[in-house]
C-alpha cells in the first residue's frame, strides 16, 4: 500500500526469501503506486526486491502506465480476469525454479464503490480458465481472489478445492485468522493482509478520514508515512507431485 509498502517488501522480502528457500513470491499489486494501480517504475523496484508474480484488484486500471505490461503474456503481472475493463487475459504463467505457476486474478462481484460497475462471474470465469489451461504443465496454481464479502472468499476456496493449490483473498488489508488447507488440498485464506503502515486506516491516516466520517467534510485519502509499518503474507508448501498444498502459515512482521 504506498511507498511506505513498497520500502517494507524491500526490506524484508529478501531476508525472508533466503531464510524460508522461497521459490517464488506473488504480490498483490493494485495499491502499490500512490494506493491506486502500479506504474512501470515501482513494478521494477518490487521485481528488484524479490517479487516474481503480480496479481491484481479493481484499482489495477487506474495506472494507464501498466497497460503494456498487463497485455504482455511474458510479463507476469496481471488484473483480474473477470473485469471487462482491465486489460489482459487475468492470468499469466509465473516462472520458479521448480517450473510454471499459473496466476490467476479474480475480483468479487461485491467491491466497495465499484460495486455498480459490471463483473463477470467469478465462478464462471475460473472455470473456463482452467479447462483452458489443463494441457500446459505446471508445478502450482494460484489463484487471488479479490472481494469485499468474506462469504465469496469461503466458497471460492471450498469450490476451487483439490483443483487450485491456494485460494489467497485479499481487499480488506486486515488479516484474517482462517488460514488452512482445506480438505482436498487447496491453501486458502480469506484474507492476507497488506504490506504497509500499521497505524492507519488500511494505509490511509486517520486525520483524513475523521473530518469525512464525523463531520460530513469531503476529503482526499492521504497515505500515512509515519508510525509503525506492517508486512503481510502466507507462506504456502506445495507438494510437487499431487501439486496441492501441504500447508499455509501466515506471517506477520511489525517494524517499530
Amino acid at each position: 500500500m504506498g511507498e511506505v509498502g513498497l520500502a517494507v517488501v524491500e526490506q524484508i522480502l529478501p531476508g525472508l526469501r533466503r531464510a524460508e528457500k522461497i521459490d517464488a513470491v506473488i504480490a498483490q499489486a493494485e495499491n502499490v503506486t500512490d494506493g491506486k494501480g502500479m506504474n512501470v517504475a515501482d513494478y521494477k523496484r518490487l521485481k528488484a526486491a524479490g517479487v516474481d508474480g503480480f496479481s491484481g484488484g479493481n484499482h489495477t486500471p487506474a495506472n494507464p502506465e501498466i497497460f503494456g505490461l498487463l497485455s504482455d503474456s511474458n510479463v507476469p503481472v496481471t488484473g483480474p480476469a473477470n473485469m471487462p475493463t482491465c486489460p489482459g487475459p487475468g492470468y499469466k504463467y509465473v516462472a520458479s525454479p521448480a517450473g510454471k505457476i499459473l496466476l490467476v486474478s479474480l475480483l468479487g462481484q461485491i467491491v466497495g464503490r465499484n460495486a455498480g460497475l459490471p463483473v463477470d462471474n467469478p465462478l464462471q470465469t475460473i472455470d473456463t480458465i482452467l479447462q483452458s489451461q489443463q494441457a500446459v504443465e505446471r508445478v502450482a496454481t494460484i489463484v487471488n481472489f479479490h472481494g469485499d464479502f468474506s462469504s465469496e472468499k469461503v466458497v471460492i476456496g471450498h469450490y476451487l478445492d483439490g483443483q487450485a493449490s491456494a485460494v489467497v483473498g485479499d481487499h480488506w488489508h486486515v488479516p484474517t485468522a482462517d488460514a488452512r488447507v482445506l480438505p482436498a488440498g487447496t491453501a486458502h485464506i480469506s484474507d492476507v493482509g497488506m504490506c504497509g503502515a500499521l497505524d492507519s486506516s488500511l494505509g490511509v491516516a486517520y486525520r483524513s478520514i475523521v473530518p469525512r466520517w464525523r463531520d460530513g467534510t469531503q476529503t482526499r485519502n492521504i497515505l500515512e508515512t509515519q508510525g509503525r509499518r506492517q508486512f503481510n503474507a502466507v507462506l504456502i508448501d506445495i507438494d510437487d507431485t499431487t501439486k496441492l498444498a501441504r500447508s499455509i502459515e501466515p506471517i506477520r512482521q511489525i517494524i517499530e
